[in-house]
């Protein structure tokens, strides 16, 4: 990367990071990441094996069993499961049934109270709830004003409690802005208002043997504040995970002997709802239909029993620390900006799609472990820092591309158009010095053969022959400088000033020596009548300091090199047919190529416009294997 580049990058990369921050923050790209960490409970599928909770569900089995006896009759039936419950040595019990409706209010209803049933119906289920060992639940609902009114259980049940509307839990569930419950609120009332606590943070708080009333409890290795906060819910697995019992057991009059019976021992228990018919299901992450699977509700009893479990165990998905998550989302855009920047653009969305998956990978694991990794703020900050970059390649770099591809284009390979953007290197067009090897090439006896063929066999032969011979010029970075007649300038370490452009030269100049050979025979097959003389050509070569710049008219301009260097190597390509040699290269080439250059034989000579002999040598190979330093 260039300094500018570099610039640029570090500003995409704090701005990028800044926005995908603010949005975070300000809960706006929330509903997105929602997805992921939905997806990510139903990849993890059973998560934990709960320890703290039973249900004891009033399933359809004992519906059947009972299905002549309306609900508001059922307080004996309650009050013998609560009692087999106490005494399988279970620690709280949570009955989530609001009950707004007793027996004997209900045959008041119509004048049979005084019968003796109907004053002593509900005593037992009273008796009950006097033991200290349960929990009535509560719920907030809305009036017709939109004002909140609490549903509070009957008096008869509410007075039999020890501690009243201390005993009682609210049984609200907490819902994200897309009514989905992910979260647990410990209470939702921080003005005094009893009860204030949900139903499942009263359980929980109760078999902990801490006080409600207290502003902050201990639970295991955390702290838990007596106040409005959301909490995320640990679920333990998908539902059903949470283990059940039938309410039809525990009234079997051997339930005591049962051994599922004798599970619940140290246990929270929640006697809930859950047959055929009840209504008490919500959106949970394991609601969303994911891979052609469909989603499953989750029932209220089983909510509460994964807030009683988060609460007693501690394990619930926590955000990886602030300072955590700035410097992992630092390192992944430094790392796509550094990409995007070299890269091509579509391979740049590759790369940027590729590490988003790699961060949707990691965001998996660590929930695995129960931290949470947003992802979706990791995707908007890459995909800023993509959008930055190719903008600004768009409206700088690739302005820049297509400015050298129209001085350069005809001339070097697109390799080297790349190479000048990334090494940040510009040519110098009001002209520079710098040490070059210059290749000058021409076709022996070309004015002998231009005039047994016509015009366009002349064109067709020298395009037939250049296009040939520009190949391997372009593939070792050179410079096609230009075309002078059957004669072809090249330039060596111009525009991009590898180090070792002398032997880029050598090697070009075999190469070019071989297409020559090759081209022999095309000659004779497309002349073959023509008694043309035999194909041959001369390279001279020589390294030394050109002026390089762009040269011209106002109307005319071309980027070329001048200077002695330039007028040597062409005079050693004009001595190349009275030596008879086919490559000819002064010393100062020779001895910049290395070691590894081949030559045959060795003559000093005067060329023109000099006065002091030129040591000019034959290349015949060169042997390192191809790699130069740039």
């Amino acid at each position: 990367m260039s300094i500018r580049q570099a610039i640029i990058g570090f500003i995409l990369v704090i701005f990028s990071l800044a926005t995908a921050e603010v949005t975070t923050r300000l809960g706006w790209i929330d509903v997105f990441d929602y997805t992921y960490y939905d997806l990510w409970h139903i990849l993890s599928g059973r998560r934990a094996e709960p320890k703290h909770v039973v249900i004891v569900a009033v399933d359809n089995q004992t519906l059947l069993e009972h299905q002549n006896e309306p609900l508001v009759f059922w307080g004996p039936h309650f009050a013998r499961a609560i009692e087999r419950i106490r005494k399988a040595g279970a620690r709280i019990i949570g009955v989530d049934f609001l009950f707004t409706v007793s027996a004997e209010s209900w045959l008041k209803n119509f004048e049979l109270s005084q019968t003796g049933k109907g004053r002593t119906h509900d005593i037992p289920m009273r008796a009950q709830l006097a033991s200290g060992q349960v929990v009535l639940i509560a719920s907030i609902a809305e009036n017709d004003q939109g004002n909140d009114q609490l549903l509070l259980p009957i008096s008869e049940y509410l007075f039999s409690l020890p501690g009243g509307p201390m005993d009682v839990g609210l049984a609200n569930f907490y819902t994200d802005q897309d009514g989905m419950i992910r979260r647990f609120s410990p209470t939702f009332f921080d003005d005094g208002t009893i009860p204030n606590l949900t139903f499942a943070t009263l359980l929980a708080v109760r078999a902990a043997g801490l006080d409600p009333a207290r502003s902050e409890w201990s639970l295991g290795r955390w702290k838990v504040a007596n106040r409005i906060h959301p909490i995320a819910i640990g679920f333990v697995g998908p539902p059903g995970t949470i283990p059940r019992l039938s309410l039809n057991r525990l009234l079997n009059p051997r339930a005591e002997s049962d051994h599922e019976t004798q599970h619940l021992k140290g246990k929270v228990v929640i006697i809930a709802a859950e047959h055929v018919g009840h209504q008490d299901i919500h959106l949970t992450p394991y609601a969303h239909g994911f891979f052609g699977l469909e989603g499953r509700m989750m029932s209220g009893a089983e909510l509460h029993a994964n807030i009683v479990e988060t609460l007693l165990t501690g394990r619930f998905p926590r955000s990886v620390p602030n300072w955590l998550r700035l410097i992992y989302s630092a390192a992944v855009l430094i790392i796509g900006t550094v990409l995007f920047f070299r890269w091509h653009p579509l391979q740049g969305l590759g790369i940027g799609l590729l590490l988003g998956l790699v961060c949707t990978l990691i965001a998996f694991l660590l929930f695995r472990i129960n931290w949470v990794l947003p992802v979706t703020p990791m995707y908007l900050a890459l995909m800023i820092s993509y959008l930055g970059t190719l903008g600004f390649r768009l409206t700088g770099e690739e302005r820049e591309r297509t400015r050298l591809r129209q001085m350069f284009g005809k001339y070097v390979s697109d390799e080297v158009v790349e190479k000048l953007l990334a090494i940040g290197h510009r040519p110098d067009l009001e002209g520079e010095s710098l040490p070059v090897t210059i290749l000058f090439s021409d076709i022996r006896n070309f004015t002998t053969i231009s005039e047994k063929l016509n015009a366009r066999e002349v064109v067709e032969m020298l395009n037939a022959f250049f296009s040939r011979v520009c190949e391997p010029i372009l593939q070792e970075g050179g410079t096609v400088d230009k075309f002078i007649g059957d004669s072809i300038m090249a330039v060596f370490g111009s525009p991009v000033p590898y180090k070792d452009h002398a032997q880029r030269a050598l090697r070009a100049a075999l190469a070019i020596k071989e297409a020559a050979h090759e081209f022999r025979s095309w000659m004779r097959r497309r002349f073959a009548d023509m008694d043309l003389p035999e194909f041959a050509i001369g390279i001279g070569l020589h390294t030394g300091e050109a002026v390089i710049g762009s040269i011209g008219s106002p109307k005319r301009m071309e980027f070329t090199a001048i200077g002695d260097a330039v007028n040597l190597a062409s005079r050693l390509e004009s001595l190349t047919k009275e030596l008879e040699w086919t490559i000819a290269a002064s010393s100062a080439t020779i001895n910049a190529g290395g070691p590894g250059v081949v030559t045959g034989r060795r003559e000093k000579v005067l060329v023109k416009g000099r006065e002091k002999y030129v040591e000019v040598l034959e290349v015949i190979d060169l042997k390192p294997e191809r790699g130069g330093e740039s």
